[in-house]
């Protein structure tokens, strides 16, 4: 990857990383994803937060989207997990512009 290459790729994590974390209700998942170990049912989830279900879930896929968290189908189940790299990554590289 050439520098100019992963220039851009960092401008654009940080845009669909930022634009995930603008939003309070996504920031909280994050929060509370780490508070229960990392990982949650997609119905664990839903039961912490007063907004529906299809709410929820846009929040959830926007996240995804971002790679902050990623998602499995176990049975009937999915299950959300925190994707502390990739947020500590996009996040640590975004500050260092600033130290």
């Amino acid at each position: 990857m050439t520098e100019k290459s992963r220039a851009a790729q960092e401008l654009e994590d940080f845009d669909t990383v930022f634009k995930a974390l603008a939003h309070a209700s996504r920031r909280h998942i994050l929060v509370v994803l780490h508070a229960r170990g990392g990982h949650m049912t997609a119905g664990a989830i839903a039961d912490r937060f007063a907004c529906s279900w299809p709410t929820t879930t846009r929040h959830l896929r926007q996240l995804t989207d971002a790679g902050l968290v990623t998602v499995e189908k176990v049975g009937r189940e999915k299950i959300y997990r925190l994707n502390q790299a990739r947020l500590c990554r996009v996040t640590d590289n975004w500050l260092k512009w600033f130290r």
